[in-house]
């Protein structure tokens, strides 16, 4: 497989239209390249300004026109990716659940229009204090013509149990879109992609929304790059790293990747991580004793 994964810099669309125009263009640039595309996480919302009608000062009021625009620009992400004939993860987006909870979903899109999704699980502080985004489904997996691949997005990657679930459900690949604002938040979203694609011997690759949007409430300031993280074992790199992009930076990076790698690895690499993961919960354990 090839993957195709997206620095993307945040815009200012006008509206709904504008932005399924600009996200074909995008997805246009990176096809020929790629059988996946992978976009970061709220990569829509630099909407908001346009939905309502200038620059947004407050969180709610970005949200409330996110959510409301949400069909529309679904709409227009299933829409560029059945032109353009690509398998598409186009970032997520705020929606409102049928229990009426907003959650953040990240759209899995075949080249005929058909969409699976997965839901970001776990809030952090700005989701849940701030944009009154609430935590979404149970992992899961999908089934492509690459075989079975997970999605875990941003904070979740930076959870064990979340991908390890999906590891186990039979996903080689996990996918983490990430949207954070300081090296701090991308560095923890990096170094947990890392951590997980050691432990499960799989491959984990990152993309976030780079670049300043001062109209944005949500999307203000946001840091990192993009990156590949495989085994850190025998036929890979010697740091796990099998391909980043520059930091900060509006640009695809692609890589290839083999899922034959990850099965010879697990077979017969130089330590088992993926095999030796506890099959049983650890207890609480006791105090030592000192004699």
């Amino acid at each position: 497989m090839r993957l195709g994964l997206l620095q993307y810099g945040v815009g200012r669309p006008a509206d709904v239209a504008a932005f399924g125009r600009a996200l074909e263009a995008r997805i246009e640039a990176g096809r020929a390249q790629a059988d996946l595309l992978v976009l970061p996480e709220y990569a829509c919302v630099e909407l908001g300004a346009g939905l309502v009608g200038g620059d947004v000062t407050d969180e709610a009021t970005e949200l409330a026109a996110l959510v409301a625009a949400a069909p529309a620009i679904e709409t227009a992400m299933r829409e560029a990716a059945r032109r353009q004939r690509v398998w598409l993860l186009p970032g997520t987006m705020p929606v409102r659940a049928a229990d009426g909870r907003i959650v953040n979903r990240a759209p899995l899109i075949a080249p005929d229009g058909r969409m699976a999704v997965q839901e970001k699980r776990a809030m952090t502080r700005f989701e849940a204090e701030h944009w009154g985004v609430s935590r979404g489904a149970d992992p899961c997996v999908f089934d492509t013509p690459w075989g079975r691949i997970g999605i875990s997005v941003c904070y979740d990657v930076e959870f064990p149990k979340h991908v390890r679930v999906q590891v186990q459900a039979g996903a080689w690949l996990i996918l983490a879109p990430s949207c954070t604002d300081t090296m701090h938040g991308f560095n923890r979203v990096r170094i947990g992609a890392a951590a997980r694609a050691m432990e499960n011997q799989c491959y984990v690759a990152i993309t976030p929304t780079v670049g300043v949007a001062p109209w944005s409430a949500a999307l203000d300031v946001n840091r990192g790059h993009a990156a590949v993280f495989g085994p850190v074992d025998r036929g890979f790199p010697e740091d796990g790293v099998l391909a980043r992009g520059a930091l900060d930076q509006d640009e695809w990076v692609f890589c290839t990747l083999d899922p034959a790698r990850i099965a010879a690895v697990r077979a017969d690499g130089q330590v088992f991580n993926h095999r030796d993961w506890p099959a049983h919960p650890f207890i609480v354990p006791p105090v030592a004793e000192f004699a």
